[in-house]
């Protein structure tokens, strides 16, 4: 996005995201279940972020989808006139995935616009490997809870929002109460691996508190649904009801049964030390970019 950006606004224009809704695999692939990364709210606020002036959101019909790769572009041209289009090197676009961006290049040069291809780029993860940035790499890392190398490949924490629903209230009686995220608002979402995380919570005033947070099955009590909950630290208050935004920035430690109360009791306790440590230190705080940015590399060729 900030190629576009920069091109845009050097030349006095405005800078343009066009996305999908919803996702194309699931009007191709219906039969086929698609969990996504994010909401299209959060996904054009990311944009916007990221340096888009406008967000155009096409809506995702088999027909559109469907359509030759060389009608794709010619239409989206025609309704957009572009002074330039700015893609990745594996962009594909129209029916079959048949446009590549030697397409797109020699397109641009009949119907007037300019071609911009950004290189890939790549980042070092926790474990000193350095991959290629990608959505399939993100989730990967999500569902094996690395959350901390999420946040550098999306230049963000991974956040799941909702309303705030009453639990079984076995925190409260452990002394540990939680906000329990109502499951049908983050239905169609990856999430985290089970285990519990350090992270932040943002309430519906803005105000963010630091939160031990928990996803899993509730294993020392023989659980089996699957609950998200937040056990805000330094935060009194009723929370049923409202929207809140869950941010995932460390992983602290896998879901496992305890033998008794007690022995959970001691790791909670544990859990939130560790969670309020990480606060204190700054690590729970505002994302480092220096740190997060990706280095362009490689050849776009």
């Amino acid at each position: 996005m900030a190629a576009a950006r920069d091109y845009a606004h050097a030349r006095g224009l405005p800078a343009l995201a066009m996305t999908f809704e919803p996702h194309p695999t699931q009007v191709l692939y219906p039969d086929q279940p698609w969990l996504r990364l994010s909401d299209s709210a959060a996904r054009e606020h990311a944009l916007r972020s990221a340096g888009a002036d406008q967000v155009h959101v096409v809506p995702a019909t088999a027909e559109w989808l469907r359509m030759p790769a060389e009608d794709f572009l010619r239409n989206l041209v025609q309704d957009h006139q572009p002074a330039a289009i700015v893609e990745g090197v594996d962009f594909r676009f129209g029916h079959g995935r048949q446009g590549d961006v030697a397409l797109l290049h020699r397109l641009g040069a009949e119907l007037g616009f300019e071609t911009i291809i950004v290189p890939p780029v790549q980042m070092v993860l926790d474990d000193l490997t350095m991959t290629r940035v990608s959505t399939s790499l993100v989730r990967w890392l999500l569902e094996r809870g690395r959350v901390r190398d999420v946040q550098r490949g999306l230049g963000r924490a991974y956040v799941l929002s909702g309303q705030v629903i009453k639990g079984e209230q076995r925190g409260r009686t452990l002394g540990f109460p939680t906000a329990n995220l109502d499951p049908q608002a983050i239905a169609g979402r990856v999430l985290p691996a089970d285990g519990v995380y350090a992270g932040q919570v943002e309430l519906p005033n803005g105000w963010i508190r630091p939160a031990a947070l928990s996803v899993g099955i509730k294993p020392t009590f023989a659980g089996h649904q699957l609950a998200i909950e937040a056990h805000l630290l330094g935060f009194e208050g009723d929370l049923y009801g409202q929207d809140i935004h869950v941010r995932f920035l460390r992983w602290l430690r896998a879901q496992r049964p305890f033998p008794g109360v007690d022995a959970l009791k001691m790791q909670l306790s544990r859990d939130v030390a560790e969670t309020l440590r990480l606060d204190r230190a700054g690590y729970l705080g505002t994302v480092n970019q220096a740190e997060l940015k990706p280095v362009p590399r490689g050849d776009p060729a």
